[in-house]
């Protein structure tokens, strides 16, 4: 079965909803605060909103003031939303050792939820018991909407590098800890400047955004700082907004559409999806010249053309908010591969693949560039066994492909390659020289899109663009001749 988020994501694209249905049965709101009334308000929620809805989210606490009877509403509730729409509890657990291993239980088993919000403050030993099966999530909180959120998720940390809050490093730590693609987190909606940096530092993760259920310039800002490039991978939670309409119905259909303009997938496009998404994460775009990983002048490359643009993942090591950035946005495209360990090629993928490896738990090897002359004289470094699959992991893809001989050492050790995954297509040939050989190239960006962003921003000027687009142009002339 599919992770928690995979199976989130293909509910988006049928849907065409990024709404959270929020079943909130406040007692002052209820016509009696019983809890009759409140099965009746979710119920009448969901019966009014269940095509429209991305998930539903009951509020445990407001449940348990009933007592026993709360708890068996809960269950109830949960039961009447139709099957396959996510049901996420919003519980706010924090929890460890046997404590935490009673509230999973009690979360997913017993009350059949699929996703539970979590307290990170524990550590990630707290949150082992939630993540253990794939297919149930896990939304930690990040930066709350609370006025309190000063005292603690704002404090700068003391470090080497560019200064973090707290609330930032969670969403490292996040990144980090989502081996299995069933861990998000839980930012405010109503802070876009916070929503932008957990999206810049974690540009793969699922983000839930309270407060921002009403169409308005808070919804604009929150969805433009938080959506990724897919137009995927931002909840917006609802409650008050659709409850308290005259037509909860309508209410939601216009917050669905209002949401809508701000997705690259247009309502229905599930079909029409793209097997490999495009991800463009426009903050990594910005570091890359920041950093000095791409630069614009004259360059003589390695074939001896004069090029007008240098791309040195080489820095990399140099930053290391940037190499974080970079090794997150392989991840989308490796979590559709089949493989059994990832294959980084010397010199700049090493790093890359290293990072890779340790946020998700997949081993590497290596080809070296030259065989030891001493000791084993291996040429792949690392621990393998004949007949496994790889992936490699490169930079760049160049014109025709120059690593097609550290692709060789790998395959004549035993191991199978088929996938290539680089960061950056250069777009001078290398997918059609690796295609010759049997191998897919998948790249999450391509050269063309790093500079219609830099010119549409103005990063780079109009005149230093054309430039490159006109070699561009010159090589693949030679490539096809």
């Amino acid at each position: 079965m599919d992770s928690f988020y995979s199976q989130l994501e293909a509910r988006a694209r049928l849907t065409g909803s990024l709404l959270c249905i929020g079943l909130n049965p406040y007692p002052a709101e209820l016509s009696q605060p019983t809890v009759e009334a409140a099965y009746a308000h979710c119920l009448r929620l969901i019966e009014a909103t269940s095509d429209l809805a991305l998930a539903f989210k009951p509020n445990l606490a407001l449940f348990e003031c009933y007592g026993s009877a709360g708890w068996d509403t809960l269950a109830r509730v949960i039961a009447a939303v139709p099957q396959g729409i996510p049901v996420i509890l919003e519980a706010k657990f924090g929890e460890y050792n046997e404590s935490a291993e009673t509230l999973a239980r009690i979360g997913f088993t017993n009350l059949q939820a699929q996703a539970v919000t979590l307290n990170p403050f524990l550590g990630y030993d707290s949150l082992l018991p939630f993540l253990k099966d794939p297919q149930k999530g896990v939304f930690v909180l990040c930066k709350t909407t609370n006025p309190g959120t000063v005292d603690l998720q704002e404090l700068p940390l003391a470090g080497e590098g560019e200064p973090l809050h707290l609330y930032e490093k969670i969403a490292l730590l996040a990144q980090e800890w989502n081996t299995s693609n069933n861990l998000g987190v839980a930012v405010s909606g109503l802070d876009a400047e916070a929503l932008r940096r957990v999206r810049q530092l974690a540009p793969d993760l699922w983000i839930m955004a309270p407060g921002v259920g009403i169409p308005g310039q808070d919804l604009n800002n929150a969805l433009q700082a938080g959506l990724r490039s897919d137009g995927l991978g931002m909840m917006i939670p609802v409650s008050r907004a659709i409850c308290h309409a005259a037509d909860p119905r309508q209410a939601a259909i216009e917050l669905r559409d209002a949401v809508r303009g701000f997705q690259r997938i247009p309502a229905g496009a599930e079909a029409a999806a793209p097997a490999e998404p495009r991800y463009f994460p426009a903050n990594l775009a910005d570091d890359l010249l920041q950093s000095g990983c791409v630069r614009f002048g004259q360059f003589s490359l390695k074939s001896g053309a004069q090029s007008p643009i240098y791309i040195d993942m080489r820095q990399l090591v140099s930053y290391p908010h940037v190499l974080n950035e970079v090794s997150a946005a392989y991840l989308p495209l490796l979590r559709q591969l089949k493989f059994d360990r990832i294959a980084g090629l010397p010199y700049a993928a090493l790093p890359i693949a290293t990072t890779i490896s340790l946020k998700t738990g997949w081993p590497v090897v290596f080809p070296r560039k030259e065989a030891r002359s001493y000791g084993t004289r291996i040429e792949i470094e690392g621990r393998f066994k004949v007949g496994e699959r790889v992936v490699v992991i490169n930079d760049l893809a160049t014109g025709g492909w120059s690593k097609l001989e550290a692709i060789d050492k790998l395959i004549t050790a035993g191991l199978v390659v088929e996938d290539v995954v680089v960061l950056i297509d250069r777009q001078a040939g290398s997918r059609e020289a690796l295609a010759s050989a049997g191998i897919r190239l998948h790249s999450v960006l391509t050269l063309t899109d790093l500079l219609d962003y830099w010119e549409r921003s103005e990063r780079i000027p109009s005149d230093q663009i054309s430039a490159v687009r006109k070699f561009m142009d010159e090589q693949a002339a030679y490539a096809s001749s």
